[in-house]
């Protein structure tokens, strides 16, 4: 798996979730490491943490899009 591919894992249920790094977000919303750690620091967009590591999950972002789309 390449540096810039999602990990994906599976819930207790059986449902994939793909998590992304700070990094990889960055790169999907073409903005900058420093703007998704202020939208993570200001709430807009949600994580988890793994020790150290932030990590967000593909349904994080999917919410923190339709809540920007929601404010056009």
């Amino acid at each position: 798996m390449s540096d810039t591919a999602a990990k994906s894992g599976s819930t207790d249920d059986g449902v994939r979730v793909r998590v992304y790094t700070v990094e990889q977000v960055a790169e999907i919303l073409q903005v900058g490491r420093d703007k998704v750690y202020m939208l993570l620091r200001t709430g807009r967009l949600r994580s988890i943490k793994i020790d150290r590591l932030r990590r967000i999950t593909d349904r994080q972002l999917d919410e923190f899009i339709a809540s920007v789309e929601h404010m056009r």
